[in-house]
């Protein structure tokens, strides 16, 4: 659902597994989260964002409690014949 990121930017802060149905309504809830540039699918909090460690200490509890709106459910591969 996360992964923690320690190189340069846009990979330096909290990388946020989600459906894009989901940007809006977490973005709204987290404004210091964006949309990551690279990774247009997955939402992004920036380590230099002022209030990084709060914020994501808010991130990872609303996940522990069972936010459904974050993490991704693998896409079901296709077998080659």
């Amino acid at each position: 659902m996360l992964a923690l990121c320690a190189g340069g930017e846009p990979w330096n802060g909290l990388l946020i597994a989600t459906e894009k149905e989901f940007h809006d309504s977490i973005r709204q809830d987290f404004e210091a989260v964006l949309q990551h540039p690279v990774l247009k699918k997955w939402l992004y909090l920036p380590e230099n964002s002022e209030d990084f460690e709060s914020v994501a200490s808010e991130i990872i509890e609303v996940i522990r409690i069972g936010d459904q709106r974050f993490g991704v459910e693998p896409k079901e591969q296709k077998r080659r014949k």
